[in-house]
């Protein structure tokens, strides 16, 4: 996926003031929503969730801080595994009655045999392979709403960052429904659909920078990224 997605301006139309401005709890299909919300400032952050409206609240020093630490472990992953893409705050056609903004996602691109595609004006299409989310004010909408939409749409594995209760959630699509992942017994996470991509949970919470990419530098040394690096080039190479 080319990377001027990073880049792509959210709203490509000019502003339509005939259309109603979009309030909290409206309750809309995702073409209704993504007319209205084109139209709507520049400054205006929404989503729509299960078919209703959620204006974006002003963003805290926790949650910009939580988001930031995982873009750099998502970054570094990406840049260690050709084939994959991890994406900040983009927005994502995901359903008839989804259009979220996760605050970070990572995907395996679609020339890799991923699940997701770029649409002809730069806008995200389908379910991320991986999605986190840092929880402050919403962590009950992230748990609940945007857990459902997201297994219903297909995401594969679901992180939520709960700061305010100090605890990291991960969850795998197993049979069409989430189940939450345990540690495994040295206290990490490891993704099973991106082989390698180990979390410390203390140190992510704690911000422990350090501490948190040493652990995700040793999943970018396991044998099982170097076969999942080797399985992605060799889609792409069938795909040619």
């Amino acid at each position: 996926m080319a990377n001027v997605m990073k880049s792509a301006a959210r709203r490509t139309v000019a502003a339509k003031p005939t259309l109603p401005p979009l309030k909290n709890g409206d309750r809309l299909d995702q073409k209704t929503f993504h007319e209205r919300y084109e139209a709507m400032p520049d400054h205006v952050r929404a989503e729509l969730i299960g078919g209703i409206v959620y204006m974006a609240s002003p963003q805290k020093l926790p949650h910009g801080r939580s988001t930031r630490l995982v873009g750099r472990w998502l970054t570094e992953y990406e840049e260690a595994t050709p084939g994959t893409e991890s994406l900040p705050g983009v927005t994502d056609i995901m359903g008839p009655k989804s259009e979220p903004e996760p605050d970070e996602c990572l995907l395996i691109l679609p020339a890799c045999g991923g699940q997701t595609t770029e649409d002809d004006r730069g806008y995200l299409c389908g379910a991320p392979e991986l999605i986190v989310e840092s929880s402050l004010t919403t962590e009950s909408r992230d748990l609940r709403q945007k857990k459902s939409d997201y297994e219903k749409a297909g995401v594969l594995e679901y992180v939520v960052v709960a700061l305010r209760t100090q605890k990291v959630f991960w969850f795998a699509l197993r049979g069409g429904k989430y189940q939450e992942m345990k540690l495994d017994a040295d206290g990490i996470y490891r993704s099973k659909v991106f082989p390698g991509l180990w979390l410390d949970p203390g140190a992510l919470l704690q911000r422990d920078r350090k501490k948190l990419l040493t652990v995700l530098r040793k999943g970018l040394r396991s044998p099982e990224h170097r076969a999942f690096v080797a399985k992605l080039a060799a889609r792409r190479g069938a795909g040619k």
